[in-house]
C-alpha cells in the first residue's frame, strides 16, 4: 500500500489483527527483509511494515535523510492506519529510526527492540567511513554496495548463507544512490540516545550479535547491566534475520508477548 507523504510515496504493509508491531528495516534493505519472520507474528498480531525514506519502493525527499525525518514518514502511516499503541523492533538504521520515533511520540510504544541496533551515535572513525563511502557511490556504487553489505555478516555465514546473501544483495542494489547517499549522512548527524532509551516507559531489548563488526556488543551489555534495558546474545554476525533466524524468531516472540 501506498501513503502520499511529502509529495513522495511511502509504501507500506498493514496485515494481521491483534496487537500492532512494527517492523523497521535497516540500512539497503526494505520491508521484504521481515519476510520469514512475519507470519510467525501474524498469529496473532497486527504487523506493519514501512519502506524507510530512499528504500524499496518508498521515495527520497533530499539527499539527507536524518533519522527523525525518516520517524515521520512512519508516524504518517501509523497515524494514517490511526495506530494508537504498538511495539517497534528495528534492525540496524531501523533501530535509529525507531528510537526517533519513540521521541516523538513515547507514550505510544509500549516495546522497543533494537536488533542488531544501537543507542550510540557514531565515533569519528565511523563518521569518517560514512563520508568516505559517499563520495564513492557516484563511481562504484554497486561494488561498495556489495563490499559494505557482505561485510555484515560473520565469515561462516558467508558460507552456509551465500544463496541467502545473493538474494538480500539484490535488494540492496535496487536502492538508488540517492537513497545510500542520504542514509548515510543522516546516520552520521544521530546523537547518543542512551539517556532517552534508558528511561523510555517501555519494554526494552537490544539483540546483539557477538560477530556483529558494526555495533559495539561488550560495551552495550557493559552500559545496559544494571538498567531496565535487557539484552539478548546470538553467536554470528548484524544480519540475525539471516544468520541464526530460529534463535532470533524465539527471542522476538518473547519480546512481544
Amino acid at each position: 500500500m501506498i501513503l502520499q507523504h511529502k509529495n513522495i510515496p511511502v509504501y507500506y504493509e498493514d496485515e494481521g489483527q491483534g496487537n500492532a508491531i512494527i517492523l523497521l528495516h535497516g540500512f539497503l534493505e526494505n520491508s521484504s527483509m521481515w519476510t520469514d519472520l512475519k507470519p510467525q507474528l501474524l498469529k496473532s498480531n497486527r504487523v506493519v511494515c514501512v519502506d524507510l525514506l530512499g528504500h524499496g519502493q518508498t521515495d527520497c525527499i533530499g539527499y539527507s535523510h536524518t533519522m527523525g525525518e525518516m520517524a515521520d514518514a512512519v508516524l504518517a502511516v501509523l497515524n494514517h492506519l490511526k495506530l494508537k499503541t504498538y511495539k517497534v523492533i528495528g534492525h540496524s538504521m531501523g533501530g535509529y529510526v525507531a528510537l526517533a520515533l519513540a521521541e516523538k511520540n513515547p507514550k505510544a510504544v509500549l516495546g522497543l527492540c533494537l536488533m542488531n541496533s544501537t543507542y550510540h551515535a557514531d565515533d569519528d572513525e565511523l563518521k569518517a567511513l560514512r563520508k568516505r563511502a559517499n563520495l564513492m557511490v557516484q563511481t562504484n556504487f554497486e561494488n561498495l554496495v556489495r563490499m559494505s553489505f557482505t561485510n555484515l555478516f560473520s565469515s561462516e555465514s558467508r558460507t552456509t548463507h551465500k544463496t541467502e546473501i545473493e538474494k538480500v544483495l539484490k535488494q540492496a542494489l535496487k536502492t538508488s544512490p540517492q537513497g545510500y547517499i542520504a542514509s548515510q549522512e543522516g546516520m552520521l548527524l544521530r546523537e547518543d540516545k542512551f539517556d532517552f532509551y534508558n528511561n523510555l516507559d517501555a519494554k526494552k531489548l537490544i539483540i546483539i550479535g557477538q560477530k556483529d563488526p558494526v555495533i559495539k556488543g561488550e560495551l552495550i551489555l557493559s552500559e545496559t547491566k544494571e538498567t531496565t534495558i535487557k539484552c539478548e546474545e546470538l553467536s554470528l554476525g548484524h544480519m540475525s534475520h539471516i544468520e541464526s533466524k530460529k534463535e532470533l524468531s524465539y527471542i522476538i516472540m518473547r519480546f512481544i508477548e
